[in-house]
């Protein structure tokens, strides 16, 4: 079973940025958004000849990356799929003329499968996933921070209990950028014990680090 860890964050938040020290040489990146990754020097580290970099927003071809890395690509170690939201919304602009609740059904299947499909491949093998946030307020004014997503069909998958560990990215008042690895109005959460505190550098290599031994 592999580790499935979200990365969820509003953006500017350092989602992307926080891959930066990841090893190329045992990463795969899958570029949903197809903007390229936000650090210098990215472009000699994940290309398509040092085949560790894609462009797609596929899922189902996402999907089939995913196989195909964990029986061929055993180097690999970790997967980086940013951000499933843009797949999600690629999947609704083009099924905008279809009507019903088909395409929705559609929609939240693909990401289940794809999301499923993960937790199956090898188990030394880490698969993250960079989603963007929402805050929601209830009629009280109480605030809770977590991963949007599309339709109230995909809600209703609480997509944060497939996760192994789920983060959410910030960005402080004193402009430092962390990760919270649990709160009390969001839905980020880690095992128990990973982290000495709920404020953490933004920096992926170093939650693989700590989550070795979970």
């Amino acid at each position: 079973m592999a580790k499935l860890i979200c990365i969820m964050g509003e953006s500017g938040s350092g989602k992307s940025t926080s891959m930066r020290n990841l090893d190329p040489a045992t990463t795969y990146y899958i570029d949903c958004d197809g903007k390229g990754l936000p650090w210098k020097g990215w472009k000699a580290q994940y290309n398509e000849k040092n085949n560790n970099y894609c462009v797609t927003r596929d899922i189902p071809k996402i999907e089939k990356y995913l196989l195909s890395i964990n029986t061929s690509g055993t180097h690999i170690q970790t997967v980086v799929i940013d951000t499933l939201n843009t797949c999600m919304a690629d999947k609704e602009v083009k099924g905008m003329k279809e009507n019903g609740y088909g395409k929705w059904i559609d929609l939240t299947q693909f990401v289940w499968n794809l999301v499923e499909t993960a937790s199956r491949l090898r188990e030394n093998l880490t698969v993250i996933f960079v989603m963007h946030s929402e805050t929601v307020r209830d009629d009280f004014g109480y605030a809770f921070t977590r991963i949007r997503t599309n339709g109230r069909k995909m809600e209703k998958l609480v997509l944060e209990s497939l996760f192994n560990v789920v983060l959410l990215a910030k960005r402080t008042d004193e402009s430092r950028y962390i990760f919270e690895t649990q709160t009390k109005n969001s839905t980020a959460k880690s095992p128990m014990g990973a982290f000495e505190t709920f404020e953490i550098e933004n920096d992926i290599q170093q939650v693989l680090d700590a989550l070795k031994d979970f």
